[in-house]
């Protein structure tokens, strides 16, 4: 699915007609390209203390041009600043104000990533307000960025340091191409648990995943996504869908699986399936989906039934039985698709949105069952994606929906696998029960 508003207004003609008009202009984002740098351009580290200092080090260890002072008029293709010792809501001046001096020496598409400590974890009011205050910094930062850049943080629990392996996988994920669409969102790493990938180009391999709903769309994209980096995969889908499903299959050198979901022993077949072919199983992702969108006065039961049974009621049920199967044990992985539209709701849509909060639910209280077995569990909200459902809204609609979010346009069907694939990755095993928008920062909504 093409932008072609996107692509007029980022070069030439273009480009003048929408600046002299004050039209949006959204650019061409940096996304990931397998072999391609990290980040193009020095990474300014802000922040005094140790943290800022290993930090820093670990950083340098990437190979990458790293600062702790600026250079004036230099260009930055990121900035980190480390906020974990924040102990007043006044300990925010120096460091943000620093930070702030570089802001307008940003490279296109760059990045600026606040490394901050959770509030909830904090016993003292004034270390819980200063922690608080990043969350609004960073995300009135974010809708201040140009040019593609992007602003997100990461969040410390009382477990974890500025170098733990899932701070560090969080960080280099938000800093590369992979995070494009992600933006004034927060990744909370809860624990020391993950391991760093062997080779970054292949972060899952030697994993065996599943997929379900691959057959087109979102759902093929984290396919060939996972595929890329290294992982076998099994495909899954209704029988209906079962020619594209055996396409997908082929593309990814998968196997195909044609089932409904929602019956009830989904999970057993799914686990005998990677059983049969591979002895086990270690990442499972619920795309698995649909609408039938109509107001809730008008709604019928039909309707509402169907959508919670596939969206929702199917996924705790295969849930259940992964965690009780002696072959999800492998530090397991299970990444839901929720939506923007089960945290800020949307109109015509709640069942929809019904089921996709209770998918963030449903994540929150399952994080502490898979740990048990050194697993987790997240979900990725995806925004407004050009896929060929979105490509159904009436123009204007979806003009507007494209263009409300920091980052003027629509994400792309990889952005959401490319989140789904670092949560899917072992250097995300410290971040568990949470949820991550990939919406652009979509200015409706939390």
């Amino acid at each position: 699915m093409t932008d072609k508003y996107t692509q007029f207004v980022s070069r030439g003609l273009g480009k003048d007609i929408a600046r002299k008009l004050g039209l949006p202009q959204p650019v061409v984002l940096r996304r990931h390209t397998p072999g391609q740098p990290l980040v193009e351009g020095p990474v300014l580290v802000q922040g005094a203390g140790q943290g800022a200092d290993n930090l820093a080090a670990a950083l340098l260890s990437w190979n990458l041009d790293v600062r702790r002072h600026a250079v004036p008029r230099e260009k930055l293709a990121a900035i980190v600043l480390v906020l974990d010792e924040l102990a007043r809501p006044e300990d925010l001046e120096k460091p943000v104000l620093s930070a702030a001096a570089s802001l307008r020496d940003l490279a296109p598409n760059a990045r600026v990533v606040t490394v901050s400590r959770s509030a909830a974890d904090a016993a003292d009011p004034a270390a819980a307000a200063a922690r608080q205050g990043v969350d609004g910094l960073l995300r009135s930062l974010a809708k201040e960025l140009r040019a593609g850049a992007t602003g997100n943080g990461v969040l410390l629990a009382a477990g974890a340091g500025t170098t733990s392996p899932s701070t560090l996988g969080a960080l280099r994920f938000l800093l590369s191409g992979r995070s494009a669409f992600v933006d004034g969102q927060f990744l909370t790493v809860s624990s020391d648990a993950g391991r760093p990938p062997v080779d970054v180009e292949k972060p899952l391999a030697g994993k065996v995943a599943v997929v379900t709903g691959a057959a087109r769309g979102i759902g093929a994209a984290i396919a060939r996504t996972l595929y890329r980096d290294g992982a076998a995969l099994i495909v899954v889908d209704i029988p209906g869908a079962g020619d594209h499903l055996a396409s997908v299959a082929n593309e990814v050198h998968g196997t195909a699986l044609q089932l409904d979901i929602s019956r009830e022993d989904a999970g057993q077949r799914i686990i005998d399936h990677a059983v049969e072919r591979h002895g086990r199983l270690d990442i499972v992702v619920h795309n698995a989906g649909i609408t039938r969108d109509k107001l809730l006065a008008n709604m019928d039961q039909g309707r509402w039934n169907s959508v919670i049974a596939v969206n929702i009621a199917a996924q705790l049920r295969i849930n259940e039985a992964l965690l009780a199967s002696e072959h999800f044990r492998n530090s397991p992985r299970i990444v839901s698709v929720a939506s923007t539209s089960g945290i800020a709701g949307n109109r015509g849509q709640t069942n929809y949105a019904a089921s996709k909060g209770g998918v963030i639910g449903m994540v929150r209280a399952t994080a502490p069952l898979i740990a048990a077995h050194g697993g987790s569990i997240n979900a990725v909200a995806p925004g407004f994606i050009e896929t060929a459902m979105t490509a159904m809204i009436p123009f204007a609609t979806r003009e507007v929906a494209r263009r409300l979010n920091s980052l003027q346009q629509g994400g792309q069907p990889g952005d959401v696998a490319e989140a789904i694939a670092f949560l899917a990755s072992d250097a995300a095993g410290g971040i568990s029960g949470g949820v991550l928008r990939v919406c652009g920062q979509n200015l409706v909504g939390a």
